[in-house]
């Protein structure tokens, strides 16, 4: 990861300690921005802009990453704080991203996730939904999905 990020990315550990990640956008990074790890909560705040051409574009998106100690074995739990209207995000901010769950391998870092997170912003899965609403609108009706999406990103303006 220090020696060859992925594109818009730049991401190491602080001090080597694989538990505190230091997120930092480089030059075209496509919105992944992220602050150093709270050491008495395990917790660190993440922000993933909204890709360009897409519902989510400009939009400010927060996230906050909780790492245990079985990190990297176990995945980080990741909750949106900024209200979300997607496929794949529950009401409560969780993601439904393989990844996160039975796909977790320890070679993936906070880059990574926080580079799937803004992918699957655009490309959701509606073949497993988090928010049934939002996939049946994302398939039937997109036009509405993109007006309910751009009220989010409005919102997002606000946290």
């Amino acid at each position: 990861m220090q020696t060859d990020p992925p594109a818009g990315v730049s991401a190491s550990p602080v001090a080597d300690n694989v538990m505190q990640w230091y997120v930092s956008p480089r030059e075209g990074s496509g919105g992944i921005h992220g602050n150093g790890r709270d050491a008495d909560t395990g917790h660190r705040n993440a922000v993933i802009i909204g890709p360009a051409d897409t519902p989510f574009e400009d939009g400010t998106f927060r996230l906050v990453m909780q790492f245990e100690e079985q990190y990297p074995n176990k995945p980080p739990l990741v909750k949106f704080i900024s209200q979300m209207f997607h496929p794949n995000v529950y009401a409560t901010g969780e993601l439904c991203l393989d990844i996160l769950q039975n796909r977790w391998s320890p070679t993936y870092d906070v880059a990574a996730v926080l580079t799937s997170i803004q992918s699957l912003l655009n490309d959701p899965n509606t073949g497993s939904p988090a928010n049934v609403e939002a996939s049946n609108l994302y398939k039937d009706n997109r036009r509405e999905y993109t007006k309910r999406v751009r009220e989010t990103v409005e919102k997002s303006w606000e946290d």
